[in-house]
């Protein structure tokens, strides 16, 4: 297993050290939002504090909120593998989407076609749906049932040169299949389609380098890997300089700036520099001898997933073993590389909020429902009957809180079957 100072990463979340019943709590909720650093909490508590203020003034605590911008544009310039102007931040992913949306119906044209999947979040479907009322054709990629996969087949299918963009996830935030967008961007580049990827879901769990990948735009949200809630875009320096933004008269011309809508949220960028250095720190713990923040933070993010990895066997081959649990997802450890450490699942004769309440009573929280990922429970034939239950890890989960959940649920099922 990748080393990872477990006793010192759980030191830095407060939250961690809550209890329920004399029990610790176990957070298994990571993909619906994770919990955040001292650090965090820390630095956006010193922003309200000290550097309060708007942008662009002629006072102290003004340049304090300009340099806190820059800083942060710096951070997930790091974190994401892109220039600085090439990032937007916003309310959240969702907000941003119908945002980009808008400004790229302008280009549009009726009979132009959208290619969305049944595995997103609805926030990557939703804001491209809209665009049928501009008389924009969605076409919409099906799913492997057996794995929960996204069908490529079906998209080489479809695609044609009326394509002008397509949605996809990096990951799926209710099973946690890791697409292959790569070749999603090579397919779709072929006809001179843009690329949008929702990362949401896939940003704690492993690196991203949007130059590699190529893509067109990518957005991910703050609050899913480890930090607030902060929305951020990124998007080609071509595509934001020749799209146009929705935006009051006089607001700035200028991007990324003429994108960000409204007053930011200031105290909340404070806390996602201090995300971006949190992990950075990890990296140089890893190895001291890392050169710059960039390189620290695929350290990081390296070892992460493949702890990650070896989180996700353990808890895959436990739950299989449990009588009566249906699983959804990629489930073959020679294909984990292709999955992060978030699985759906199943108890028969139980609807997923009845055990998901079980757990939640023992202190171990986990979601339920459709996790706004509606095309896939539609598909699967179970979102009339709830959904699915969903187990989410991140770094700072543990071998030991496995095996709480595993025993747990034995417990739950052998109450039902009594």
């Amino acid at each position: 297993m990748a080393f990872l100072d477990q006793k010192k990463i759980r030191a830095k979340f407060p939250a961690l050290q809550q209890e329920i019943n004399h029990q610790p709590v176990v957070f298994f909720d990571g993909p619906g939002g994770t919990q955040v650093p001292n650090l965090v909490i820390e630095e956006m508590s010193n922003y309200l504090r000290e550097s309060n203020a708007n942008a662009h003034g002629a006072f102290a605590t003004s340049i304090r909120t300009d340099q806190l911008v820059h800083s942060a544009r710096l951070a997930m310039s790091d974190f994401l593998g892109c220039d600085r102007n090439e990032l937007v931040f916003g309310a959240n992913m969702t907000t941003l989407t119908f945002a980009l949306s808008r400004a790229i119906a302008r280009e549009l044209k009726p009979g132009d076609e959208i290619i969305v999947t049944k595995l997103d979040h609805y926030a990557n479907v939703s804001p491209w749906v809209a665009l049928e009322a501009e008389g924009v054709i969605i076409r919409t990629i099906d799913l492997n049932l057996e794995d929960c996969t996204l069908d490529l087949a079906d998209l080489k299918r479809q695609i044609n040169q009326q394509t002008k963009l397509v949605a996809v996830g990096y990951a799926a935030n209710a099973v946690g299949t890791i697409n292959n967008v790569a070749e999603v961007v090579k397919i779709a580049h072929s006809v001179n389609a843009l690329v949008f990827i929702d990362a949401v879901h896939y940003a704690p769990h492993g690196l991203i380098d949007v130059k590699a990948l190529d893509c067109d735009f990518l957005v991910c949200s703050g609050y899913k890997f480890f930090g607030p809630h902060v929305g951020i875009l990124y998007g080609k320096q071509e595509h934001l300089n020749r799209l146009r933004p929705y935006r009051v008269k006089p607001a700035p011309i200028g991007i990324p700036d003429c994108w960000e809508t409204g007053t930011l949220n200031f105290e909340g960028l404070a806390g996602l520099v201090a995300t971006i250095n949190y992990l950075a720190d990890l990296g140089y713990e890893i190895s001291p001898s890392a050169e710059n923040r960039r390189t620290a933070i695929v350290k990081a993010m390296t070892a992460i997933q493949e702890y990650e990895q070896e989180l996700c066997k353990y808890l895959i081959t436990g739950l299989l073993e449990i009588p009566g649990l249906t699983f959804y997802g990629i489930r073959d450890p020679k294909h984990f590389a292709w999955r992060t450490p978030t699985v759906g699942i199943r108890m028969k004769g139980q609807s997923p909020y009845a055990v998901a309440k079980a757990l939640g009573d023992r202190g171990i929280f986990t979601w339920h429902g459709n996790f706004y990922a509606l095309g896939l429970t539609e598909r699967l034939g179970i979102e009339s009957s709830g959904g699915l239950l969903r187990i989410g890890l991140v770094h700072y989960n543990t071998l030991d809180e496995i095996d709480r959940l595993l025993t747990a649920l034995t417990e739950i099922t052998a109450l039902s079957v009594a």
